[in-house]
């Protein structure tokens, strides 16, 4: 935490405030936290030590570092209550969760979840379980109902959850090759998603615009990790 405190900008700390990072942090750059993930490789008990803390920087290192094979349900249910920044809830429970060998199932339970973070955990979760999992490992079905879900709840869902449900129409466009033209007559459906970005430059993109584009490439790869 030391280290994390001498890394800290002011100058950072007022942006990411405006795209909803949530006191306490000290406004440490990602490609620093990663030097420190470079020496730390993996650590299941430092991780969840670091998450612990509430600190953002240090949730966010955490997640980098995690094990996400060793965690476990308490351990990923916790998180996601703790996520309150968007950084954390939509981006480093979800890649820990999808790693794990829960994330599809608590994913389904976090969908359903009157929390907002919690919510858009589970969204963001299922994006990154249909970006990294073999169609094979898919189950298309509950998939396939999951877009109508979005088709038919988006625009009155919570603002975050608007945003992730974007999202996740993009990522099973994109990866899920037997469900992008699900995914495509789901985005025409909804149309624009509109979504408070606080003022900042972000911009919540037309899901089938960002479908085409990526398909226009040729096949999408699975990834091989999400965290970044």
């Amino acid at each position: 935490m030391t280290e994390l405190q001498a890394m800290g900008s002011e100058s950072l700390k007022k942006l990411l405030l405006k795209h909803g990072v949530k006191e306490p942090f000290f406004g440490v750059k990602i490609e620093q936290l990663k030097t420190i993930q470079k020496k730390v490789k993996k650590g299941y008990q430092l991780a969840k030590e670091l998450f612990a803390t509430g600190n953002a920087d240090a949730m966010y290192l955490a997640g980098l570092i995690a094990d996400d094979e060793k965690m476990t349900k308490a351990d990923l249910q916790t998180w996601a209550g703790e996520a309150v920044s968007n950084n954390i809830a939509e981006y480093t429970v979800p890649w820990v969760a999808a790693g794990s060998r829960y994330g599809f199932e608590l994913a389904m339970k976090w969908i359903d979840d009157s929390r907002e973070n919690v919510a858009a955990a589970g969204w963001s979760t299922l994006s990154n379980v249909v970006a990294l999992k073999p169609d094979n490992e898919l189950d298309m079905e509950a998939l396939r109902a999951l877009l109508s879900r979005v088709a038919l709840t988006i625009h009155t869902s919570p603002n975050r959850v608007r945003n992730t449900m974007n999202s996740f129409i993009i990522s099973v466009g994109a990866y899920v090759s037997p469900l992008t033209d699900d995914a495509i007559a789901t985005a025409h459906k909804i149309g624009p998603v509109t979504v408070d970005h606080n003022g900042t430059a972000c911009k919540t993109p037309l899901a089938a615009d960002y479908i085409a584009k990526a398909k226009s490439r040729g096949p999408v790869a699975k990834k091989k990790t999400v965290k970044c």
